[in-house]
């Protein structure tokens, strides 16, 4: 056999019996929800049967008509090319080393698995693995899930992962939509969790001393103390996690070897902004999923009744009201944890990511960071600006509008919005009425 062609065949081999380990886990999913209401199949959503749009999705379209070609290298696969395609930036780059994923058996301290994200997308890199694993986001199903082949193709395929990967991302864990996952564990030595001990999920409320375990962090940090860059110790009685000496580390030299991958840090505000992102993600997912359901149901219902198109029962805009408010709450940082010090990056993240915004007319932008007290400036999310955000059904987005407006007017001063000074209350107002002018209305 050509020696080519044989290298080709291992890759292959290799590759799909990453696919079939990782497919071995379908028929348990089936079998867990098969009696149940799953939301993913409601006629509303129709997650399984609709065709996404997301970026991978256009991506892949590109790479069919020729319009993209992916470069592929020898340390790092089509990683490279796909982050450039997809304008991720490599230094956005974290590092889990926590066995939490599909691909938990490549995964431990000294082989991490390597995360890199923009507003929409989430790439994952282990070392030696014929796959690079995808979580994106779709305007109208949520989180997407796919598998990209690491080896030489003229038009390499992302395939697609349903069941597999929702048996996770759809649950409790995700709000009950197709969802992003962020988890902190207490790692053992081999990287798995000591599940006994629990675990937390990571927003932006999370308090610090919960964030991180089972990941690498470089940054600045003060007397905070988080789980990062440790080991779980202890046996039967006790796991404990030493956040002493994993803090405030400027470089991970002495932990793990980061050279194969494409920068040395695993930026501690990069981690930051993941946290807070795959929360809002999810928190647009659930308003957009359950708007759509309670919209459908209340059109079939006025047509039973003879009821006029349009009528809205008071069960409908209290059920938008239940899902649309939490997102309001979380764009918006209510109950988000406070800074009692300064956090400093050195990955260069925070120059870059910042520069991102769109900015109005006296220079500010929503992206810009604060690190000293909070995480941004300006207290309301980017997200705001997203297609997912954007693509919210109509009676989701007034009452979003409506809300908006209340509170940055100041008619709205609850306990969920003490932490929004007057200040930032006029800021947040000039710049949505001038950057998202459909949305909040001078």
């Amino acid at each position: 056999m050509n020696p080519k062609h044989t290298t080709e065949w291992r890759c292959t081999v290799a590759i799909w019996g990453a696919i079939s380990a990782l497919t071995a886990l379908l028929p348990i999913m089936v079998i867990a929800k098969g009696q149940g209401q799953d939301d993913t199949e409601h006629e509303a959503i129709q997650y399984l049967k609709s065709q996404p749009t997301d970026p991978i999705a256009q991506l892949q379209k590109e790479i069919d008509m020729g319009r993209v070609k992916l470069e592929y290298d020898a340390k790092n696969g089509y990683l490279r090319s796909v982050l450039k395609n997809l304008h991720i930036m490599p230094s956005t780059q974290t590092l889990t080393f926590a066995k939490t994923s599909l691909q938990r058996e490549r995964i431990n301290p000294r082989q991490p698995r390597a995360l890199y994200f923009n507003d929409q997308t989430y790439i994952g890199f282990v070392q030696d693995s014929p796959l690079l694993e995808i979580s994106t986001t779709d305007p109208k199903l949520g989180g997407t899930f796919y598998l990209l082949p690491q080896m030489p193709n003229p038009k390499p395929k992302f395939i697609r992962q349903t069941y597999e990967c929702l048996q996770c991302h759809s649950g409790s864990l995700t709000n009950g939509v197709a969802g992003h996952i962020m988890r902190s564990v207490y790692p053992r030595v081999d990287g798995q969790p000591e599940f006994r001990a629990g675990t937390y999920l990571t927003t932006d409320q999370s308090p610090f001393s919960e964030r991180w375990g089972g990941w690498y962090v470089t940054g600045k940090h003060g007397f905070m103390r988080h789980m990062g860059n440790a080991i779980a110790k202890g046996g039967e009685e006790e796991v404990q996690i030493d956040r002493e000496a994993g803090a405030n580390l400027t470089q991970l030299s002495s932990l793990v070897d980061t050279s194969p991958y494409l920068t040395s840090h695993s930026d501690i505000v990069a981690l930051m902004v993941l946290g807070h992102q795959v929360n809002i993600h999810n928190l647009i997912t659930r308003a957009s999923w359950h708007t759509r359901m309670a919209m459908l149901y209340e059109q079939q219902l006025n047509k039973e009744l003879g009821r006029p198109e349009g009528s809205h029962l008071e069960s409908t805009l209290s059920r938008i009201k239940s899902v649309c408010e939490p997102l309001v709450r979380g764009m918006l940082f209510s109950k988000a944890e406070p800074l009692p010090c300064a956090i400093t990056g050195l990955s260069g993240f925070t120059e870059t990511f910042a520069k991102q915004g769109i900015t109005d007319k006296q220079g500010r932008n929503l992206r810009q960071f604060d690190l000293k007290k909070r995480l941004f400036k300006y207290p309301c999310s980017y997200l705001i600006y997203s297609p997912e955000f954007a693509a919210l059904p109509p009676m989701a987005k007034e009452y979003i509008s409506h809300r908006l407006g209340q509170i940055l007017n100041g008619d709205d001063k609850s306990d969920a919005f003490t932490h929004l000074t007057e200040a930032d209350r006029v800021a947040l107002r000039e710049i949505l009425t001038e950057t998202k002018p459909e949305l909040l209305k001078p």
